[in-house]
This record gives C-alpha cells, sequence and structure tokens, in this order.
C-alpha cells in the first residue's frame, strides 16, 4: 500500500513535470529527491521502515518541543514478544524525581499520532511528569490494535501487558520515577488494554485512564469483541477486581464502542466499593459538547473515580488536538482532567 502510494506520487510528479527523472529510482527515492528539492526535511525511509502510519502522515505535528525537551524512541523485549516505545521527557527535568503516565494508543494510531492528538506531552511540560508510548505493531495486530479480546493477553505476566508492565519497569530503573505516581491511560483499544494493565498490575499503576474503551475481560475472542462494542460486555461488573481510582471517559454518540461500556467500566471498578457516594454534576464547554461528570467518593471522601460522558460526542479524544487522529476539540479537555485526577489520588 505504502509503495502504491509513493508510485503514484511520482507519476502524478513526473507527469506534471513533462519528464521522467534521468535515472530509474524507486518510488521512495523519488519522493525522498522531491522533497529535498521543495527544501522539505523529511526522511521518508524512517518513516517506511516504522510503517509509514497513515496518522502521522495526515495529521502532521509540527510544532516544535520546547529547547531541551526530548522525545526519545526505546525497546523492550521479553518471552512475550519486543515493542517499541518513545518517551518523552520534558525541558523541566532536572533529575529529580518525577510522576510516570503510560499512554496506551488506539487502533491506526502510533506514538507521534497519539501525542499529538492528545497533546499529552504540552501538559506534560506544565506538570512536570514524564510520557512513555508503547507500540503497537503490525505484525501482532493488523490494525496496530492492542489485543485486549484475546485471553492470553488478559492475564498476569503473559502476552501484551507482560510487555507494557516490563516497559514501564524498564523506564522506572532508567529514570527517577515517583513509584505511587505511575499511571496508565488509553484510548480505544488503547483504552481498553490499559483496565486490563491496570487491573493485572496494581502495584504498579496507582490510578488508569479510560477513553471510549471496555472493562476488564470484556472479550475472549474476535467475535465477542464485536458484540461487546457494540452492546458492551457479558457480565463484566463480575469480571476483575481492580481496586485503583480510575477516569473515565466515553462520547455517548460513540458507534464504534456503545456508551454503556463506559458505565460497565466504572460499575466494575465500584464493584467492591458498596459505600461509594456518587456526585453528578453538568457543563459545557464554551462553542462545544455539554457533558455529565459524576464523580465517586468513599465516606471519607476519598476519590474512587470519575465518570464523564459527553454528549453528542462520538469515537475520539475528547478536547483533543486535530494535529492527531481520532480527537474532537469541542469536548473537556480529557488529558488535563486526568493528570487533574492523578494527582488528586497520589
Amino acid at each position: 500500500m505504502k509503495l502504491n502510494f509513493l508510485t503514484q506520487m511520482r507519476d502524478a510528479a513526473q507527469h506534471f513535470l513533462g519528464k521522467k527523472p534521468p535515472a530509474p529510482q524507486r518510488p521512495e527515492e523519488f519522493a525522498q529527491d522531491m522533497l529535498k528539492r521543495m527544501g522539505i526535511q523529511l526522511d521518508i525511509q524512517s518513516h517506511i521502515d516504522r510503517a509509514l502510519d497513515l496518522g502521522s502522515i495526515l495529521h502532521p505535528d509540527t510544532r516544535p518541543m520546547p529547547g531541551g525537551a526530548q522525545f526519545l524512541v526505546g525497546s523492550y523485549t521479553n518471552h512475550a514478544g519486543t515493542r517499541n516505545y518513545k518517551l518523552y521527557i520534558p525541558a523541566s527535568y532536572r533529575g529529580r524525581a518525577m510522576p510516570l503516565l503510560v499512554m496506551l494508543h488506539g487502533c491506526t494510531q502510533n506514538p507521534d499520532d497519539f501525542a499529538a492528538g492528545t497533546q499529552m506531552n504540552q501538559l506534560a511540560e506544565e506538570m512536570g511528569c514524564f510520557v512513555v508510548y508503547p507500540e503497537q505493531n503490525a505484525n501482532a495486530n493488523h490494525s496496530k490494535c492492542w489485543n485486549w479480546f484475546n485471553a492470553i493477553d488478559q492475564q498476569r505476566g503473559q502476552g501484551e501487558p507482560s510487555i507494557i508492565a516490563g516497559i514501564t519497569r524498564q523506564i522506572m530503573d532508567e529514570y527517577p520515577v515517583k513509584e505511587r505516581q505511575v499511571y496508565v491511560a488509553g484510548l480505544s483499544a488503547g483504552g481498553a488494554m490499559a483496565v486490563i494493565v491496570g487491573t493485572l498490575y496494581p502495584e504498579l499503576f496507582a490510578a488508569v485512564g479510560v477513553h471510549s474503551g471496555l472493562p476488564f475481560a470484556s472479550a475472549q475472542d474476535l467475535p465477542s469483541a464485536l458484540t461487546a462494542m457494540k452492546r458492551g460486555a457479558h457480565r463484566a461488573a463480575k469480571a476483575g477486581n481492580g481496586s485503583q481510582p480510575i477516569i473515565v471517559f466515553h462520547g455517548d454518540s460513540d458507534t464504534t464502542v456503545h456508551p454503556v461500556n463506559g458505565e460497565q467500566v466504572m460499575a466494575q471498578r465500584l464493584h467492591h466499593h458498596r459505600g461509594a457516594r456518587p456526585s453528578v454534576q453538568s457543563g459545557a464547554v464554551p462553542d462545544g459538547y455539554s457533558y455529565t461528570q459524576t464523580t465517586h467518593t468513599k465516606a471519607d471522601g476519598t476519590p474512587l473515580g470519575e465518570h464523564w460522558v459527553v454528549h453528542g460526542a462520538g469515537h475520539a479524544w475528547s478536547g483533543g488536538s486535530a494535529s492527531g487522529s481520532y480527537t474532537d476539540a469541542k469536548g473537556p479537555d480529557a488529558s488535563r482532567e486526568m493528570l487533574r485526577f492523578f494527582r488528586t489520588v497520589s
């Protein structure tokens, strides 16, 4: 697919110029040459090597990083496989311990696209934290979805949860991370995997953020996954025993993952907190969507969870930037609210 795209680009350019290059070139070589002539510095081959995710092409993030900030590429391998990741180190980092947020992208996305859309790196500068973006690869899932619906990927010490936990521990070994301020969040398939990882590794993650995701063990294979996405999970409230505080965002016009899944995520997490006290408030984004925020606390006021229903929103990161895929700027800022929530439960 990527070579067809580059071939079309080459052929169209040749037709427009009325001539062919003096010597035969591979499509990617011609594209690189054309970009160079236009004064654009872009390594086509590196994009190809990293699967040339369409999200990063259609939604480029052209904003420069603050001076001193780093967005580093890393890799982790264990018995379950290898995954790359990107780690954002804010310019404000001066060697002191900081919180760590693990961000799990949705299907077809990559770390650059997800970072651009959620704007989490900009908030990391403001609030002082590391952000790591594990990357699913096409060999593990053709659409680069995290495999939340596989039984092996719902077990501690197995599959993708073990890889994500391993990446987290690797960052903690290499950088000064505040151990009780490590969080995991994700979108869609990444949101479902965030629930799984948080449930399986409660000693590692202090809180969980879920956007347009599904509850723990809501499917065992692809057919049951499609059913859960369209109708909600069967007996979701009885599955799992994750105890960390959780914040959930879901658009009530989501036709990809039914919003009942957001309700089930909350119900599942509150299953062992019979005395939880809900408090409901409503609001609206200027020139945007209205929303309902339900906050659940213990009797002593300790926060257990927040459930944000964004009215009229679809399957997209609420309050996100158009520089990334699957975002909707008309909703409340899910990234900022998640970080605010994580800070309150630390």
